[in-house]
C-alpha cells in the first residue's frame, strides 16, 4: 500500500515563484499512483526571518502538521513538495523506522547544505541536507540526524564554494550529471529516495523555481529508478507550474517518475 502525502509549501523558497509550488504540490500529487492521498494544511501566509531563516515559525507548524499526518499513516509514503524542506518529517521517519540501515539518495541540482550563516537570503530549502545531518536549527532539525554515510547526493551541479567545501569536509557522497549512475552502483535498501525536479533539463522539464541547465534527462532518471530495490519512501518536490495547468509533457514525467518510485 502506497499513499502520497501532499505537503504544498512554499515558504523554504525565496524564489519570487514559490507560491506556484502549492498549486505544483496538488497538481503532481494528483499524478503519482496510490491507494491514498492525505494532504497537509500546511500554513499558506508567509512570516518573519528568525534563526537566519525566512517565515521561520510557518517552516515550524509545517513540520509540526506534517508529522502529525504521517503519525496517522502505515504505507509507504510518497511525500509531493512543495518547496523540498517537506521532506524532513519523512525522511526522519524512514530513519525512526529503519535506523542507521536508510540510505538517502538526494537527487538535486543543489546539494542543499547552506547554513543560515552562508545563506543571506534565509531559504531553508537551500539548507535540508545541512539540517537532516544536525547541522541547522534545533526547531527545524531532526531529533536522531543522518550520518554522512547514509547520504548521497546525485545529479548536482549547482553547488557555490561553501557547500563543496561543507561536501568535502563532511565525506559525503557527490555525483553529478556526468557520472550519476554511480549514484546508484550497489545501493541497496533500505533506500529513500528524494527527487528535486530541478535535477532535470530545463529544455524538458522547466517547471521549477531555480533551474540549471545541463541537467539529467527524464527518461534516463526513470530508467535507474527503476531498477532500484528496495524503495521504502520517496519524495518529489520542487514543481512550480506558471498556471493551474500542468504541462502535459511535463505531467507525464511526474508520472512516470512516480511509477518508477512505487514499482
Amino acid at each position: 500500500m502506497t499513499t502520497v502525502l501532499c505537503v504544498p509549501q512554499w515558504q523554504g523558497s525565496a524564489s519570487s515563484k514559490a507560491p506556484q509550488l502549492m498549486t505544483g504540490a496538488r497538481r503532481a500529487a494528483e499524478l503519482v499512483p496510490a491507494d491514498a492521498v492525505v494532504t497537509v494544511p500546511v500554513l499558506e501566509t508567509s512570516g518573519d526571518k528568525a534563526a537566519g531563516i525566512r517565515a521561520f515559525d510557518a517552516l515550524v507548524e509545517n513540520q509540526r502538521l506534517t508529522h502529525k499526518a504521517l503519525a496517522a499513516i502505515d504505507d509507504r509514503v510518497i511525500t509531493i513538495g512543495g518547496d523540498c524542506a517537506v521532506d524532513i518529517p519523512p525522511i526522519a521517519a524512514a530513519h525512526a523506522r529503519y535506523g542507521d540501515a536508510l540510505t538517502v539518495l538526494w537527487i538535486d541540482a543543489h546539494p542543499d547544505v547552506y547554513s543560515p550563516q552562508t545563506l543571506p537570503s534565509g531559504a531553508f530549502h537551500g539548507m535540508v541536507v545541512r539540517a537532516l545531518l544536525g547541522d541547522g536549527p534545533a526547531a527545524l532539525t531532526p531529533e536522531h540526524p543522518l550520518t554522512p554515510r547514509q547520504v548521497i547526493i546525485a545529479g548536482e551541479r549547482a553547488g557555490d564554494v561553501s557547500e563543496h567545501e561543507y561536501l568535502a569536509k563532511t565525506g559525503l557522497r557527490r555525483y553529478g550529471v556526468g557520472d550519476l549512475e554511480r549514484a546508484f552502483d550497489g545501493l541497496r535498501g533500505p533506500v529513500y529516495v528524494h527527487i528535486d525536479l530541478d535535477v532535470l533539463e530545463p529544455t524538458t522539464f522547466g517547471a521549477t523555481c531555480y533551474p540549471e541547465p545541463n541537467g539529467i534527462q527524464p527518461q534516463r532518471l526513470i530508467d535507474l529508478l527503476s531498477q532500484l530495490d528496495d524503495i521504502i519512501g520517496a519524495a518529489i518536490t520542487e514543481h512550480a507550474p506558471s498556471s493551474g495547468d500542468v504541462n502535459p509533457d511535463e505531467a507525464d514525467v511526474i508520472r512516470r517518475l512516480g511509477a518508477a518510485l512505487t514499482h
